[in-house]
């Protein structure tokens, strides 16, 4: 093991190397707000949004066509980071993915991580427009199109489990939205014609079975656009096959810490029905089902499960960044239990496609308290390293087998592919599948039976669309989630009347709605307001979220300190400590070099009265600690009788507390700034 050093030192010299620091130092004030004179109008080629075809029952929402919603202000810095570490040189540094991969043609990894990568590198490639990841993407899609077997099969012939073959549908059918690529209805209409023949007799099995929703995405989209009876046939017959998620809701029987015993790992390649129902993944991918299906069945049982899984995960397994514990499997309610990446970010398009056709805002809470916590979190500043597991109280990130259920000692390292590559592979999808559900279609209804926007997820951003057969330009300027105003500019080609749907959080009360300069009614907390106008050109909406402190209680009535969707925490002292080369980047170990076992002094009565709030400007890292667009500072004492054991801190004790220790003024950051956290703390007692 290599001697320890300052992290200020180490972690310096590491984002020189990634071109982190240079970018935040010559990147002028003027360029970290949006301007939106640069912004392309929409035109009357615009593409208009695909809305589900009958026998289908539609979405409360629809998706706008990709690339009408492209990133800016501090979301696209923050594309630009992802696109500048791993995402843009992985071929390069991982052979997982590089020249020999077998979906390249080569006789190398021929599974799930070449369709894993291209998931995601397709839509960052083109939200960016940047031809160098767009070329690499390319090679995947025309190797995949132009070796598509005479029976329709896809993908490489050393393997035919269905399962991959279910990520590079995706992947094909985001390319297509972005290129028109002529050759991808075809190559999906021969492939899904030669599956519907096979599945009789080679069902889906492993973890195919598991995650048949994702695939039953991609048969609605060609659906949609061909209206082949057949494919409501394979609809039919992959849920027929696929695993009962909402039968496992209905009746939730694993409330507690899934044990490596309990799941018999040992017994079919840890394969069984009860290791994959309690996989963290596949259960991330199972929150959609519901909504999914009930595009076809029509049922509203089916459409609101969603909600009951959340609630369940929550319940038994909930964390405070938004997610829920899986290191492997579920793994209770201690904040010390890690949760995967590859969860992370399939939560996140689980709740955008449910979002999507529920239409009920608190899953846009939900994906935005995942997406501006937990995703960022679990990566250095410069996406050169990631972790597999993240924690809410994260200590220590070392060669420890403490607390995982299942996980291996490298578990949250950060690093290249720390204990498993299917992260390295899966987790570029993340940001760049936020940036499409950003704005959403809103099918005609109401009086005048017309078509709308929604405003479903906050962040800096242009919209050029068509809305009632006039081009729409929408720009959107805003430091949200770290503050709190959100100014939208409407840009029609001419007067257009149209519903804007803006989503008023849970947590907002007290929000307000200003046209022009004319304040609104005030709106519900938990809805979407409802703005209908005659729109004309540079008409303006300000919404103010008021992001006041807030607790929310967890594990043993632990307490963490929210404000809007970003939750916080005390960033603990960092030692950063290279633990390996990995080529163009580096494994990673960090160790604390500060204390942080401590309770909070919290005013029960009103928590905000605890709390003082310090704005600044998002920098050019939006989550780095150096630069934290928001610090909170309240009172908290030390706890000696907390501690860590192996790397992992000691399950809290039940609040309240007392201590003898002096009152300390502490100061939390966003939780994805701090890579060493607490975030679940114990409160004093009055």
């Amino acid at each position: 093991m290599s001697q320890r050093f300052t992290s200020h030192s180490t972690r310096r010299k590491f984002l020189r190397q990634a071109g982190l620091l240079s970018l935040a130092s010559s990147l002028p004030a003027s360029q970290m707000i949006f301007d939106p004179t640069q912004a392309s109008a929409a035109t009357s080629e615009t593409p208009v949004a695909v809305q589900h075809r009958a026998p289908l029952h539609p979405g409360a929402f629809s998706f706008l066509p990709l690339g009408t919603i492209q990133p800016q202000g501090w979301l696209r810095r923050q594309l630009r980071i992802q696109a500048s570490g791993l995402s843009g040189h992985l071929d390069e540094v991982w052979s997982d993915v590089g020249p020999e991969s077998g979906w390249l043609g080569g006789k190398g990894e021929s599974w799930e991580r070449g369709p894993y990568y291209v998931d995601g590198l397709v839509p960052l490639a083109w939200l960016l427009n940047d031809s160098r990841l767009k070329l690499k993407a390319q090679k995947y899609i025309d190797w995949t199109l132009e070796h598509q077997a005479a029976s329709g099969m896809l993908g490489p012939s050393s393997n035919n489990d269905w399962w991959p073959r279910i990520v590079m549908l995706k992947a094909l059918t985001q390319y297509q939205e972005f290129t028109s690529d002529p050759r991808v209805i075809p190559a999906l209409d021969r492939y899904f014609r030669y599956q519907l023949s096979e599945l009789p007799q080679r069902p889906l099995r492993g973890w195919g079975r598991f995650r048949w929703q994702d695939e039953l995405l991609s048969v609605i989209w060609l659906y949609d656009r061909t209206g082949a009876a057949y494919l409501l046939d394979l609809s039919r017959l992959l849920h027929a096959q696929g695993y009962d998620w909402i039968a496992q809701y209905e009746d939730f029987k694993f409330t507690g810490k899934i044990t490596a015993e309990l799941l018999k790992l040992d017994k079919n390649n840890g394969l069984t029905d009860l290791a994959l129902a309690t996989h963290g993944v596949n259960n991330g991918q199972a929150i959609k089902t519901g909504p999914v299906w009930s595009l076809v069945s029509g049922s509203a049982t089916d459409r609101s499960a969603v909600v009951k899984m959340l609630a369940a995960l929550d319940r038994y397994h909930g964390m405070p960044n938004g997610m829920f514990s899986c290191d492997e499997h579920l793994a209770g309610l201690d904040p010390s239990q890690g949760s995967e990446l590859c969860t992370v970010v399939e939560t996140m398009f689980s709740l955008e496609q449910a979002l999507a056709i529920v239409g009920d805002p608190v899953l846009a809470d939900r994906l935005e308290k995942v997406a501006f916590n937990a995703l960022p979190g679990t990566f250095d500043d410069a996406m050169w390293a990631h972790q597999y597991n993240q924690e809410s109280n994260q200590v220590e990130c070392s060669l420890h087998h403490k607390p995982w259920v299942t996980d291996g000692p490298e578990s949250n390292l950060f690093g290249l592919e720390p204990n498993f590559g299917c992260c390295t592979a899966n987790f570029h999808q993340g940001w760049p599948k936020l940036v499409t559900s950003l704005f959403l279609l809103a099918p005609a209804s109401g009086p005048h039976g017309l078509d709308g926007l929604a405003a479903a997820v906050y962040a800096p951003c242009t919209l050029n669309t068509k809305l009632n057969g006039v081009a729409v330009q929408v720009v959107e300027e805003t430091d949200y989630p770290f503050h709190g105003r959100i100014l939208l500019t409407v840009n029609p080609g001419s007067p257009v009347r149209f519903p804007l749907h803006l989503r008023i959080p849970g947590w907002a009360a007290g929000a307000t709605i200003r046209v022009n300069g004319k304040a609104e009614p005030a709106p519900d907390s938990g809805s979407f307001s409802i703005v209908e106008r005659t729109w004309k050109q540079g008409d303006r909406v300000e919404l103010l979220l008021p992001l006041k402190p807030r607790v929310s209680r967890w594990f043993h009535n632990s307490a963490a300190i929210e404000r809007g969707p970003v939750v916080f925490s005390l960033g603990i002292g960092e030692d950063w400590v290279k633990l390996r080369d990995r080529g163009m980047t580096a494994d990673w170990q960090v160790f604390p070099r500060t204390a942080w076992n401590y309770a909070l002094e919290i005013n029960p009565s009103d928590p905000a009265r605890s709390i003082d709030v310090i704005e600044s400007e998002v920098g050019a890292v939006p989550f780095s600690r150096a630069d934290a667009a928001v610090r909170l500072s309240l009172k908290g004492r030390q706890v000696n009788a907390w501690r860590a054991v192996d790397g992992a801190a000691d399950p809290l004790p039940e609040s309240p507390i007392t201590s003898d220790a002096s009152a300390e003024t502490l100061t939390l950051i966003p939780y994805a700034a701090a890579k060493l956290r607490i975030t679940a703390f114990p409160t004093l007692r009055s």
